[in-house]
């Protein structure tokens, strides 16, 4: 992993759309990259005259040059200085609809700039050292500018993790979540980090520049400062505070925004991003299409493709994809490169509670969610504890939980021996009681995503989501004597935390069962690659033989080693049934909302879609259909090869049950 991490960088700077402009103007100052090959020329006399008369000032004409084609009635009470280099305006630009103006440089102040072919600047106060490329708007701009060795926020080191540094990650404008956890983590080996740190300081001399960059369409508006920063195609700034030292990336597609009062110092934002409503980004990083708005705070972070900080703060976290923190909470020294949780209203995660250093540090897991005013005490570490739930409310102590899709309570009582501080976990109970949950969060990731640079697997039950379940089960199944509620001295992996025997038991039940429905899923898609390859040679074989294929291999050896499957048309007939089974469970978990809420409140159900009703469950009662049909149609394959795993012919009366 380390040697993919430095190769990273590198074939970033390789192919860097920084590193690409900051090199071209190295060359020149800028000229090629804005005006291309076109010849440019000096001012001739009359144009001076001209310009002079239309209230255009500059103490030496002959640094002034433009392109042929330029047209002196497009420049109006200007003040030039030092080496300005000029296109032609011959167009207009749109700027809301129904509003376009003409292209032109119009009362502004220009110092030591190149600008482009069909720029539009108009009332802006201080354009110096930058290089303004094709179509690109500066519309009543307060200072925009450059000095010389700027790294547009590239290179600097954020303290992930732990506030006041251990976990220290260098960014550079395209870095990526797997490359900054990769640093985050591997704190033991100095060589890599060594490299890495060494990598990141070549990429950012290469983007070191004299010159500010404003690329083609980009957009800066009503912005009070802009300094030192890159501005990518079609990038929009539109009534910032302050844009400093930072790299913004952008194209047509993804154009990233800063807009509404917001603040970005020290940042590097990724294509699609966007930064609005008096938010602050500051020494962050924001990956593809994140976003930080509504007086929302990130400092010192790297914030997640698809993931957003809205009223709330961030600081020192790593926060993988798809978190919703919309809220007023506040997260500090959170390492979360999973991602796909939630952060509630008022949770409280990374104030100082040990009243020492700020040195500790949180780990959530993937798919935590942070309840509504919950408090979390540092060291925790819930990585093993994936999709666990933290109820509102609830204050947790210093501790490390390995189970996944658990429920965080208080405790429900008082038990002998068991301190008052202890939580009451209820391990599995995201499988039992909110499976809707599960299955919302699944498609709803998929209709979010509009990432195009990073892959995400959007699945739960997974190779190692499995192995997580599978490991609980044998925490759980390891107790010596049977009681009526457990601690941490009877069930390793419980934390600070009780289980009670009755929830024990439940859990084993329902890991064992979504265990087996994770391997029996795996053993149909494995099914669809055989008949779409036409190796129905190998069926008699299929459960018996190892396989170069680890996902298959994984869920092959559960089949055969844990669960005694052995026949490949039996198992299909469970996956069938268990899919039912799930199928009802999400509408049933849903259900209980409805009940509840027509208890409390008289028009519940006139207000409210019902459970039968409900998008996800209805796409989850579709995708149940569809697979119990490629079921069906598998046994019947199956059927026709007269040939199971036993040597024996295929039930082909099953297969036809099933298509029935």
């Amino acid at each position: 992993m380390s040697d993919d991490v430095i190769h990273k960088v590198r074939e970033a700077a390789a192919h860097s759309e920084l590193v690409g402009a900051v090199a071209s103007i190295r060359r020149d100052g800028g000229r090629h990259h804005a005006l291309g090959d076109a010849p440019l020329r000096p001012l001739y006399r009359d144009e001076i005259a001209q310009l002079e008369q239309r209230g255009n000032f500059c103490n030496d004409w002959s640094r002034v040059t433009v392109v042929d084609g330029f047209d002196w009635r497009k420049l109006t009470n200007c003040s030039l200085h030092g080496d300005v280099l000029i296109g032609r305006f011959s167009s207009q630009v749109r700027l809301f609809e129904g509003l376009e103006l003409p292209t032109g440089i119009y009362n502004a102040t220009l110092a030591n700039c190149v600008v482009a072919n069909d720029v539009l600047i108009r009332d802006v106060k201080l354009l110096a050292n930058y290089v303004v490329c094709n179509g690109a708007v500066l519309l009543n701009c307060g200072a925009i500018a450059c000095a010389p060795k700027t790294t547009f926020g590239n290179g600097i080191s954020l303290p992930i993790g732990i506030e006041s540094g251990g976990r220290d990650v260098a960014v550079y404008a395209e870095i990526d979540l797997a490359v900054a956890a990769c640093v985050a983590i591997s704190r033991s080996q100095h060589q890599f980090l060594d490299r890495y740190t060494h990598a990141v300081a070549d990429y950012t001399a290469q983007v070191t520049s004299d010159r500010g960059i404003i690329e083609p369409g980009a957009v800066v508006r009503s912005t009070t400062n802009v300094r030192n920063t890159f501005l990518g195609a079609q990038a929009l700034l539109d009534g910032a505070t302050s844009v400093a030292d930072s790299t913004v990336l952008s194209n047509p597609d993804e154009p990233a925004r800063i807009e509404s009062g917001s603040c970005v110092i020290e940042a590097i934002l990724q294509w699609g991003s966007r930064v609005s409503t008096m938010a602050i980004v500051e020494r962050s990083v924001l990956l593809e299409h994140a976003h930080a708005e509504s007086h929302g705070k990130v400092a010192n972070s790297i914030l997640g493709p698809n993931s957003g900080v809205s009223q709330g703060e961030a600081t020192s976290c790593l926060i993988g994809p798809f978190v919703s923190f919309h809220h007023q909470a506040l997260l500090i020294a959170t390492i979360w490169p999973e991602g796909k949780g939630n952060v509630g209203h008022g949770a409280n995660i990374g104030s100082n509670h040990t009243s020492k250093a700020p040195d500790q540090e949180f780990w959530p897991g993937e798919g935590a969610f942070l309840g509504l005013g919950v408090n979390v005490k540092f060291p925790a570490d819930f990585r093993r504890a994936a999709y666990t739930v933290l109820a509102s409310g609830i204050t947790t102590l210093p501790q490390k939980i390995e189970f996944p899709f658990s429920l965080l309570n208080a405790p429900s009582a008082h038990y002998p021996g068991i301190s008052p501080a202890y939580n009451e976990l209820i391990p599995a109970w995201v499988l039992t009681d909110n499976l809707y949950a599960v299955k919302r969060n699944e498609g709803k990731y998929r209709g979010r995503n509009h990432a195009r640079r990073q892959q995400f697997d959007f699945e739960v039950f997974r190779p190692d989501i499995a192995d997580l379940m599978r490991d609980a089960c044998k925490q759980l199944a390891a107790v010596g004597q049977i009681q009526e509620v457990y601690s941490d001295r009877d069930i390793q992996g419980l934390g600070k935390n009780f289980v009670l025997e009755s929830n024990r038991l439940r859990a084993l039940t329902a890991y064992k069962f979504f265990i087996r429905y994770y391997a029996l899923l795996t053993l149909k898609s494995k099914l669809q690659t055989v008949r779409a390859t036409g190796g129905e040679e190998r069926l008699c074989e299929l459960l018996a033989t190892p396989s170069a294929e680890l996902r298959w291999e994984h869920a092959r050896r559960i089949l055969s080693e844990e669960l005694d499957v052995s026949d490949i048309a039996a198992g299909l007939r469970q996956l069938s049934e268990m899919l039912e089974q799930i199928a009802h469970d999400v509408e049933r978990s849903k259900a209980k909302d409805d009940e509840r809420g027509s208890r409390i409140i008289e028009d519940y159900s006139d207000a409210h879609v019902a459970a039968a009703q409900d998008s996800f469950v209805r796409q989850t009662w579709e995708e149940t259909r569809g697979l119990q049909r490629e079921i069906a149609e598998a046994l019947e394959w199956l059927a026709n090869q007269r040939c199971s795993q036993r040597g024996k012919p295929c039930e082909k009366a099953g297969a036809e049950r099933m298509i029935a």
